[in-house]
């Protein structure tokens, strides 16, 4: 069968992208994919968006280099920060969190929704753009909850205590507002998705944009010379700016199985580019 076997390339400040992978993964097993961590400057979402901005272009220009059928902006600030000058200057697919996010949410329910991602995220609004462009009279509320990319790259599960308190801090306001759908707006959260569900109630639903962002991604790549030959065997390999040994160690969690083939990058690689 024809295809295209060039990779499609994702990135993210850290580990948060593989969950994307692995929805990614679980929707298109034959397709190879590159993945780059910035883990070394991770959190973006406590810098500013011109940072973020320069960050997204680095990572993206390394990527390229591996010759990617489609990138894949994995993190909900690079896509805040950075997704019109990507597409502006890339030559090919770029796929992003926030409006695959968005449309899922809006499709999912007619009430009322709720976000929580970065600072940064929250700060630019991209989110409720995203939303009012869909549903412009939907009523919604976000909520910044910073300290949660650093508690889910420590390593620590859902049901730990320091995890409960800063979640009940930071979803207060949500729970109150009582949205019918809460988009979990940073591909981290995902890895505590149990605890939010507990402190939100049955009557809300949680929207993953890593589980959006792959639909999205397969719908590009469904036509027989897009796709990649049907092996059932993609491969993976990974870039981090972090500790390759540690990326592996915590990435499994993030991915659901091992990482076999991890490599550092430094960011004064990325920067020269």
């Amino acid at each position: 069968m024809a295809g295209d076997d060039r990779p499609v390339c994702v990135f993210d400040s850290g580990l948060g992208g593989l969950t994307v992978v692995r929805e990614l993964t679980a929707a298109m097993p034959d397709e190879n994919i590159v993945y780059l961590g910035d883990s070394a400057r991770v959190p973006y979402g406590t810098k500013s968006l011109e940072t973020v901005r320069r960050f997204a272009l680095e990572d993206a220009s390394f990527l390229m280099t591996h010759r990617p059928k489609l990138l894949v902006v994995a993190c909900n600030t690079a896509t805040a920060a950075a997704i019109d000058v990507l597409r502006a200057n890339l030559d090919v697919p770029v796929v992003d969190v926030i409006h695959p996010g968005a449309r899922a949410a809006v499709e999912f329910t007619d009430g009322p929704v709720g976000v929580i991602a970065t600072e940064a995220t929250v700060a630019s609004g991209a989110y409720v753009d995203a939303i009012a462009e869909l549903s412009p009279s939907r009523a919604v509320c976000s909520a910044a909850c910073p300290l949660l990319v650093p508690i889910v790259e420590e390593g620590r599960p859902d049901d730990d205590p320091i995890v409960l308190h800063v979640l009940s801090d930071y979803l207060g306001r949500l729970q109150r507002f009582r949205p019918s759908a809460l988009i979990l707006g940073c591909t981290h959260y995902p890895l505590l998705a149990g605890a939010i569900a507990k402190l939100m109630g049955p009557e809300t639903e949680l929207i993953s944009s890593a589980r959006a962002a792959a639909d999205e991604a397969k719908k590009f790549l469904q036509g027989p010379l897009a796709a990649s030959p049907d092996n059932g065997a993609g491969a993976l390999k990974c870039f981090t700016t972090g500790d390759p040994e540690r990326f592996a160690h915590l990435g499994r969690r993030f991915l659901g199985r091992s990482i076999d083939d991890v490599e550092f990058v430094g960011t004064d690689e990325l920067e020269t580019r």
